[in-house]
């Protein structure tokens, strides 16, 4: 089946550098001269725009208005998560490849040490607090950033449980595991590998969650061998921290590109869900749009094809089937 490369090209510097240079294999100053315009052109040069005078973006770290949204967010259960705060905004420029260093001259490390604190309890932003998955993202944008963040790497790996995985619930009493704080959490740490040049403890407790979802084969349950849920099918981008086969898959066939690992079996039900979804055309399309107030939209509405969502398939085909 064709993939549709200049249609893929046709994209946002934040996304076409990665067609470059995943796909098409072009020559690192080609693709390296994409990245670079994600400063200054489309989706990352507008959530720069964004950002406050105090580092942060919407005034608070995870939820925007800091601890007064927090508290409605809490009376509320039911109201939809925002994606504008800070900790979204940097996981949004970090994965369209923005250069730290554009940050760091603004001093965005340094202002967020001063003046930003988590809503939970106010802890200061570089610590991490006690949600794992928001510890996973802070541990990969503090990386990314150059920050010394090795105390959010030891709060995760002092709640991981006993299976071998991570669930967000830890502090509410939950025992045993979740995909969705696994996957986020793994994410993280090889972000943080990546970035560091490699750390035993944390490249260990990767694969230990690895492990967690690769006996799952990434959708059922260990118990009864049936689907975790539905809501593992539909695929989305932008992630923001949502679990789905293919988000799953793709964090896989990256970890073991830099484990330089072979394909692994236990993938091969959830590499045919992510075949079974490629359309004729060689496109996948975006199925859901989660709710919540964001800057801006970054993809195609529901139900048309995705420029993000196909390269991300097209590489996990081209991997598994050795192409």
């Amino acid at each position: 089946m064709t993939v549709p490369t200049s249609w893929l090209l046709d994209a946002d510097p934040a996304l076409r550098w990665q067609v470059e240079r995943d796909l098409l294999g072009l020559d690192e100053s080609v693709w390296r001269a994409t990245r670079a315009r994600v400063a200054s052109e489309g989706f990352g040069a507008r959530l720069l725009a964004r950002q406050d005078d105090d580092g942060r973006w919407a005034g608070g770290a995870f939820f925007p208005g800091g601890q007064a949204y927090f508290a409605v967010q809490r009376a509320e259960a039911d109201a939809p998560q925002p994606w504008t705060a800070t900790t979204w905004s940097l996981n949004a420029l970090r994965e369209w490849g923005l250069d730290a260093a554009v940050l760091r001259a603004r001093d965005t490390p340094g202002r967020l040490a001063r003046d930003c604190r988590w809503e939970y309890d106010d802890l200061p932003y570089w610590g991490g607090e006690v949600d794992c998955c928001i510890n996973a993202f802070t541990l990969a944008n503090g990386a990314w950033l150059g920050v010394d963040v090795e105390p959010v790497l030891d709060r995760l790996l002092e709640v991981r449980r006993a299976d071998g995985g991570w669930n967000c619930d830890w502090v509410e009493g939950a025992t045993v595991s979740s995909v969705t704080s696994t996957l986020n959490v793994v994410s993280g740490l090889l972000d943080y590998e990546q970035r560091v040049g490699g750390d035993e403890r944390a490249r260990e407790a990767r694969r230990t969650g690895q492990e967690y979802l690769l006996r799952r084969r990434l959708m059922y349950r260990l118990s009864t061998g049936e689907l975790v849920g539905r809501w593992v099918l539909p695929a989305e981008y932008p992630y923001r921290g949502r679990y789905s086969v293919l988000r799953a898959a793709d964090h896989v066939r990256r970890a073991a590109a830099y484990d330089g690992l072979a394909p692994d079996e236990r993938l091969a039900d959830a590499v045919e869900v992510v075949r079974a979804a490629r359309r004729e055309d060689g496109t996948w399309v975006r199925d859901r749009h989660h709710p919540g107030e964001e800057w801006f939209e970054v993809d195609v509405p529901a139900g048309e094809p995705s420029r993000w969502l196909t390269l991300a398939g097209t590489l996990l085909l081209r991997w598994w089937d050795g192409a």
